[in-house]
């Protein structure tokens, strides 16, 4: 009997080579547990196909006999095989074992270490400081709220290519203060579809670690234990925690309390069907309830992900009307306080725009009945030739 091949891992990152000499399939391991990449040959693309859980080495060599013309086809099978294996990107004992690993590691370490320092912004503390400073120069007079403020939306893509949003939006947040516990609800980009993902762990970053607010999540777990998925390996990788981390510390001081909350996406026409979601979202607002002005929330979004590089055929830059319109139409029912309707217009069609952050927003609005947004700035962000990103700057009062 011919041996089933191993799927391949679902959660790996799958791009065209970047590298006109070496073209083909890149493959690499998001979550780190492999620091192996991959180019795959644009003749053994179609071979990955096979590798599905119930197809078999017998299946694979006879393709690779008709696509080559060959019989001798063995250690061609065989290497694709063990490199895939080897790079741990197949679900086998190789690759659990590096999740495991990777797994533990993580559960040792006393402090979330930096992720993007050194990268996505500088990791000497003074050139940090200096950097985050500049895109505070210039920033705008913000005329006052109606209600309380509550809490600021920013983006979590790159500073360099959102700092005008970020800035607008910790600027509004500044007026809070830093006695504040600072409750980061964050795209979960990895994490599980309708989980909340925590850890106990301070974040370490340039400026130092923060206070983690583990009263606080004490009372969620309390509230809701089937919802949390704590020391969530997720929070290892995450960027849209990290960079709203630094922007507190930046305006806080480095031991800022914050509890981040990784939010998985919801692809529920009704959230509050799933019990264990709706559990979540009621803690939340007990938390709310509860600890009120001594709370800051502080959400991180992205909206729209438009181009070749998320699946779409046609190319999109930024400065596009059609994906504005839609994003503001969507904003309009933030600001109207209508997250009912709000959510209708994501669910709409599967939502072909594809926001990131529409899950930390209904979580929010659930937790604070009655919240209203304002938009303080709009943007959008060509990724690469093909792709935009879309995102805005807001604020919140109750």
């Amino acid at each position: 009997m011919s041996v089933v091949l191993a799927p391949l891992r679902r959660n790996l990152d799958a791009m065209p080579s970047p590298d006109p000499d070496q073209p083909g399939l890149l493959l690499r391991d998001i979550f780190g547990y492999s620091e192996r990449v991959l180019v795959i040959p644009p003749q053994l693309v179609r071979a990955l196909q096979f590798f599905d859980g119930s197809s078999t080495e017998n299946d694979l060599r006879e393709w690779l006999v008709r696509s080559t013309n060959s019989f001798d086809v063995g250690p061609q099978l065989q290497n694709l095989v063990s490199v895939l294996s080897e790079s741990g990107f197949l679900e086998d004992d190789v690759y659990f074992g590096m999740r495991d690993e990777a797994h533990q590691l993580f559960a040792d370490l006393p402090v979330r270490q930096p992720a993007f320092a050194g990268g996505a912004y500088p990791e000497c503390p003074e050139d940090c400081r200096r950097y985050f400073d500049q895109f505070l120069e210039e920033a705008p007079e913000l005329e006052a709220t109606a209600g309380k403020l509550v809490g600021i939306a920013a983006p979590h893509v790159s500073f360099e290519g959102g700092w005008e949003c970020y800035r607008d939006a910790f600027t509004a947040l500044r007026q809070m203060g830093p006695d504040r516990t600072y409750i980061i609800l964050a795209t979960s980009h990895y994490g599980e579809p309708e989980k909340f993902g925590v850890t106990r762990k301070p974040y370490m970053t340039p400026y130092g670690e923060t206070t983690p607010a583990n009263d606080l999540l004490d009372e969620l777990k309390a509230l809701a234990p089937d919802a949390l998925i704590e020391e969530d390996y997720c929070q290892v990788m995450e960027h849209s925690a990290e960079f709203h981390v630094l922007w507190l510390q930046h305006l806080f001081g480095a031991n800022v309390k914050v509890l981040p909350i990784l939010v998985g996406a919801c692809f529920a026409d009704s959230p509050e069907s799933n019990p264990h979601l709706k559990a979540m979202l009621d803690a939340l607002a007990a938390l709310a309830q509860k600890h009120g002005e001594k709370l800051g929330w502080v959400l991180s979004i992205d909206m729209a992900h438009m181009g070749q590089r998320y699946g779409d055929e046609a190319t999109f830059t930024e400065g596009d009307a059609a994906i504005e319109s839609n994003d503001k139409l969507r904003v309009g029912t933030l600001e109207a306080g209508d997250i009912d309707q709000f959510w209708t217009e994501v669910r709409k069609n599967d939502d072909p725009s594809k926001w990131c952050g529409s899950a930390p927003l209904y979580a929010f609005y659930r937790a604070l009945p009655g919240v209203k947004a304002e938009m303080l700035r709009y943007g959008q962000w060509s990724i690469d030739e093909t792709s935009v990103v879309s995102f805005a700057g807001m604020r919140f009062t109750q």
